[in-house]
Formats: structure tokens, sequence, C-alpha cells
């Protein structure tokens, strides 16, 4: 059960931006951050009324980026009232420090991010065209499972030992793995119309369609049984045939005597033993190996409105994009764990954006900017409306600063502050988190033809280390443990982009 409401919050997003949202869309972003108040063809995301103001014609921006991740999880687990026994930490008896606390770790490699942006002005109005990965991008992979997949099982010694199955030495192991790949691909429309030569309004909208693919499996539980490293399903199946058989054979004794008080001890006998065979039989379908094959699809319409002012060295740009609600359905292949029924819908709203952004022209060749981005991640509607248990939206504090060696070179830098709502961290598991970072990026952008500019960047993200703490109750063999949790989380991330601008 741990494992499949893990899975459900699964979520992986290789790039920069809020809870649910990349807002790096190009190499141009990815080398001075604060966007939002300048004037490119960047700009078809980052501030679309700003793309009304590049000269007349066709203007196209190619871009891919390679993101490198890796996320880590240190998990710890005391069980309350076992202090002083080998099942007070269970994780020491499978590769945890003497703490109880476990490390896990996922990566997630994604060559090939691409995004397009297209602008065709004429005079007063422009129409502009954009593709972009709007949400996740890639694969992460968890090659030996996660804390919250290992808990329960990390519990199966002390559960053995309340059936006699003890060991001088008790442990465990399991076999356990998760993919997750998630894209949400933006097609975006709008137009612009300049009102005065210099103020332009943007309308128009993004197209998202949401792919999610979790595979996972849990399988080949063993423990130490009387010193002996056992498949737990199969000895606990081994165990439920000898009981049954045992439970025939009184069974046929008991039909044949005649003494009606030995008949009586036969029948109390096979009562007992029919308890102790469902609860091993039980037990049994407990550590059973367990699949995951799910699919997710779904779509939603975010509407984007825009404007931007120029008044001299200055200019002023503000974009709002609505919160698009969506329904995601599940296409399900495998599902042991019982909770990712064939065809049934939970909601996967993306959340409203507000971006403001200013640049001042310092000198003709060199200019700054900054930005900011608040995301409306507590007005989204989320699968068991997790977006409650988050303190406050996402906030991006961004600025950059962009300087023209030559005509043709142009170096820039740029940085992003990222604050997330998390409150206590009831919002996060092991298998959906993010924690609040900065980002440092560098790059340049180099003409190599009179119509054509070739951009190279890389960025990566610092994260902060956030810890949580909870108690949980674990029902295991018919008794209710009471436990101590601990997750500690933080992650990497590096980012490599090359793209080319075209004017016509």
């Amino acid at each position: 059960m741990l494992f499949a409401a893990a899975m459900a919050a699964f979520s992986m997003s290789a790039t920069a931006g809020g809870l649910l949202t990349n807002t790096n869309q190009n190499i141009r972003f990815n080398r001075m951050f604060a966007r939002n108040g300048t004037i490119g063809i960047d700009g078809v995301y980052s501030n679309p009324a700003g793309v009304a103001f590049l000269s007349n014609g066709l203007h196209l921006s190619l871009n891919n980026q390679s993101a490198f991740q890796t996320r880590t999880i240190w998990s710890g687990l005391e069980v309350k009232g076992m202090e002083g026994t080998p099942y007070h930490r269970p994780f020491t008896m499978n590769g945890g420090d003497e703490n109880g606390i476990k490390k896990f770790k996922g990566e997630a490699s994604v060559p090939f991010i691409p995004s397009v942006q297209a602008a065709y002005n004429l005079d007063k109005w422009g129409f502009q065209a954009g593709f972009s990965i709007a949400g996740g991008g890639g694969k992460c992979t968890f090659n030996h499972g996660l804390g919250s997949f290992e808990r329960t099982v990390s519990m199966l010694p002390m559960a053995l030992a309340k059936f006699g199955l003890t060991s001088d030495a008790p442990s465990y192991s399991v076999e356990s793995y998760l993919m997750g790949r998630q894209y949400v691909f933006g097609f975006q429309l709008g137009a612009t119309y300049k009102i005065t030569p210099d103020l332009a309004v943007y309308g128009g909208f993004r197209f998202n369609y949401i792919t999610n693919k979790y595979e996972g499996n849990i399988r080949n539980i063993t423990a130490n049984i009387g010193g002996q490293n056992e498949n737990v399903y199969n000895y606990l199946g081994l165990m439920s045939t000898q009981l049954a058989d045992g439970i025939e054979r009184l069974a046929l004794a008991a039909l044949k005597e005649e003494n009606e008080a030995v008949r009586q001890a036969y029948e109390q006998k096979i009562q007992e033993l029919t308890i102790q065979q469902r609860t091993v039989a039980g037990a049994q379908a407990m550590v059973a190996d367990r699949y995951l094959d799910c699919t997710q699809t779904g779509w939603s319409i975010a509407p984007i409105i825009g404007i931007d002012y120029r008044w001299n060295k200055w200019n002023f740009a503000a974009r709002y994009e609505f919160t698009s609600r969506c329904n995601i359905e599940n296409d399900t292949k495998i599902d042991d764990t019982g909770l990712f029924a064939d065809g049934v819908n939970t909601p996967g709203d993306l959340p409203g954006l507000i971006s403001l952004g200013a640049q001042y022209e310092i000198l003709p060749n060199l200019r700054a900017a900054v930005g900011y981005h608040y995301f409306l991640d507590k007005h989204t509607h989320m699968a068991d409306n997790k977006q409650k248990l988050l303190k406050g939206n996402t906030q991006e504090f961004l600025a950059g600063i962009e300087y023209d060696i030559t005509d043709a070179i142009q170096v820039s830098v740029g940085g992003q502050k990222t604050n997330y709502g998390l409150g206590d961290g009831a919002y996060l598991s092991d298998m959906s988190f993010v924690t609040s970072s900065y980002s440092l990026g560098f790059g340049a952008g180099i003409k190599v033809a009179k119509n054509a500019t070739v951009n190279v960047a890389y960025f990566w993200t610092t994260y902060d280390n956030f810890k949580k703490s909870y108690d949980q109750t674990v029902e295991l063999a018919g008794n209710k443990i009471e436990t101590a949790c601990t997750d500690e989380f933080t992650r990497t991330n590096k980012v490599f982009g090359i793209g080319l601008d075209l004017d016509f």
C-alpha cells in the first residue's frame, strides 16, 4: 500500500521552474534567466507581448537542452517499544547505518529537451507559435527502490519472530525498482498588437498534452530464518501447505474416532491449526511479488495574456498564464497494488503563473534585467487534494546581465532563487519532492551569419536539504506497530543547451 500510494504521487522535472512547470524554454534563458522583461524571439514563451517590437518578418528559434539530475533521500525508521533490540532500527539489517538511516538515490538523464519559438511581425500585428516541454521532461529511475517501499519490508524479521521464526542475526533483503517518465507537451499560439510605438499587448493560449508512464516492482523478499536466508513467500507457502496437510490428517482421524472426548480434542486442534493456516496464508500474500505498469494521459488549455511597455532606457513587461484544469486517465496493464484501476481519472492541473520583468540599458552594449514568478500552486486541483498540504505558493526571483563584446559576440550571466511554500513538508514524499534552490547560468550568443545566431549555455542548480519527521502506524501480521520516520531530501541538476536563432 505504501508502494502504491508513493507511486501515485510520482513526478519528475529535469529542468527549472515551479512545482510542475518548466520555465527554461530557450537557451537565452539558460544563460541569463531574467528574460521576463527583455525583447527577443525567446519572448514567445517568456515575454510574448515584447516580441511585437522585433522587426517585420519571420523570426525562428530552435533549441535543445540536455539535463542530468540526481535525487537523494536519506530515510530513517524507528519502531517504538523495540529499543535495545535489532528491530528498533530495521534499516540497519539491510545497508542502513547505526542510526537506522539508509540512502536511496535516483538518476535522470535527459539528452533531448527540444523547444521551438516562431513569430511573424507585420507592422502593428504579430503572430506567434511555440512548442516546448512545459512540464516534466524525462525519465527518473530508482534501481534499488525507495524508503517508502522498504519500510514495511524492513519490519518483516520482527513479524517473523512473532511466528517463532527467529534468528541470532536477523536480516532481510528486497529487490525493488521504479521508473517514472513524465512529459507535458506544450503547443502555444497567440497574437500581438502594438497599441502605440512603445506599448504592445498579447493574447493566446497553450494546449498541454500530458503523458506519464510508471513501471515498478517489489519482489524476492528474503529474511534470515533459523540461520538461513529464505525467500519469505516460498517459506510461508510451505508452512501453509504443511498446516493444511495437518488439518486434513486430523479431520480424517476425527471422522474415524469413536471416542467423543478424543474427537472433540481433534476438532479443537483443527480450529487452532485453521487459524494459524489462514494467518500464514495472509502473511504470504503480503510478501508476494508485485508489479505495476500504468500509463496516464490528459490534456488542458491555459489562456495567456501579456503586456510590454518601453520607456526611455527601460522595458517593462508582465504576463499571466491561467491555471489549466486537467484530468489524467489511467491506462493500466498490470496493477498488483489495486489502486490504479484502468480508466480512472485523477485531477492534475497545471498552476497559473504571474510573471513580471524589467530591463534597463546601462550602456548601448550593456543591459541588466530582473524578473519575478509567482505560481498559483494552491489554486490547482491535485490528486487527493495534495495542494492543501502546501503552506504557500512558489516564488522565484531572477536577475541577469547581458554584454555585447562585439556586434557578433554577446555574453550573459544570470541567477534564479526559487522558494517553495513547503511548510512542514507534508506535501513531500520520497517519490515526489522538490526543495528550495538557487540556479546560476552563463553562456554566449555568436552571430555566425547576417541572419543567424548560435546560443550556447550551461546552468546548474543547488538545492537545499529538507528534513521532515513524522509518525506512522503500520499494520503487520495483525498487529498495529507505531513507528517514527524521517526523510531528508536533496537534488542536483545540471543543464547544457545549444540553440539557433534565425531572422528572415
